[in-house]
């Protein structure tokens, strides 16, 4: 398999350390959707991060697609398997996405529109909505003991680290890392682990 993507897509970065998690081998080409777009179009015309590649040579997109088909090839899945656990999980991953989609979007508006076309009003919307799926998503991710479901970090754990890690770098501006210490907490300790430190953020 091949993946697609560089590591500082929050997309990208989730489905390469559940890769990992998961046990199942990859190779990992880091083409840009930006400065490498027209090698990136040669593997998918649509360009979009992540890219995977199945050995069977079918191009997979959307991270949240890719994990259900690589969790199928490990027979194994990053969910709790109890109903009630999975719920909650798929909210926390739900809110983490929500965080990525809103700090991409106000990155995409200050690094590609020029300012005099910027939308302020618009932004000031995208930057409460941040704020809202972060303080939502502090509080679901406060019980964890160590991780959200149990002494293994499973999506929700890895998809909450990857969003706040995210956030915080590229809109630190939007983050208020005093007022989320629990996602704080999360963070530092899911960067620590052995399955993010193969793929760090850059």
């Amino acid at each position: 398999m091949k993946l697609i993507g560089m590591l500082d897509s929050p997309y990208v970065r989730r489905v390469a350390i559940s890769l990992g998690l998961l046990g199942l081998d990859f190779e990992h080409q880091a083409l840009s959707v930006f400065s490498t777009f027209d090698a990136f179009a040669a593997i998918n015309p649509v360009v979009k991060a992540p890219t995977l590649v199945t050995d069977e040579g079918i191009v997979l997109m959307d991270s949240s697609l890719i994990l259900e088909h690589v969790e199928r090839l490990a027979g194994r899945s990053l969910s709790p398997a109890d109903p009630a656990a999975h719920a909650l999980s798929q909210r926390i991953v739900g809110l983490a996405l929500a965080a990525c989609e809103k700090a991409v979007q106000i990155v995409y508006e200050h690094n590609l529109r020029p300012e005099e076309k910027r939308h302020q009003a618009w932004l000031d919307r995208v930057h409460g909505q941040l704020a809202q799926a972060l303080h939502l998503l502090e509080q679901e991710v406060s019980p964890a003991q160590p991780w959200c479901f149990g002494n293994h970090p499973l999506q929700a754990d890895i998809t909450a680290a990857v969003a706040w890690r995210f956030a915080k770098e590229m809109v630190p501006e939007a983050v208020d890392a005093k007022a989320l210490p629990s996602l704080s907490r999360l963070s530092r300790r899911a960067e620590e682990s052995a399955a993010f430190l193969a793929f760090p953020f850059n």
